[in-house]
């Protein structure tokens, strides 16, 4: 018996199991027996798990990196909710912030844009409620 740890390509989701060998592994992925016990999905890799071995650094970069996918795609996701809720204001968010605040402009929309942590500061120092949210280079990997 081997054991494997798995690893979905499609939500990146860990999981081990069981096989007779190696051979029984790539017979089952082949006949599409193998799938995503979270999304069901059938695009599954695999790596040897070695036994009650806890500094493994390789296992423990991947998990890292795999945990470091699931973030940004979850800040992609928000960010691409920002984006069709919110107005892009650039720039100008601290005058923009502080003109719907006064009462100078209404908005229907919410804003969102960029603002040093000296200008977030001072809208929080005239109650104007801001929020951090970060941000994913959509160039980025």
């Amino acid at each position: 018996m081997i054991k494997y740890q798995l690893i979905c390509k499609k939500c990146h989701n860990i999981f081990d199991s069981w096989f007779a060998s190696s051979k029984e592994f790539e017979k089952l992925k082949k006949l599409k027996l193998i799938n995503c016990n979270k999304c069901n999905s059938l695009k599954i890799d695999k790596s040897i798990m070695s036994p009650r071995v806890s500094s493994n650094k390789k296992l423990n970069y991947e998990k890292n990196n795999i945990k470091l996918k699931r973030v940004k795609s979850k800040i992609k996701e928000f960010q691409t909710y920002i984006r069709n809720n919110f107005e892009n204001v650039g720039e100008n968010f601290t005058y923009e912030a502080r003109s719907i605040h006064y009462g100078e402009k209404k908005s229907k929309k919410g804003i969102y844009g960029s603002a040093t942590s000296k200008q977030i500061k001072e809208l929080k120092e005239e109650g104007i409620e801001t929020a951090l949210i970060p941000w994913v280079n959509e160039k980025e990997n």
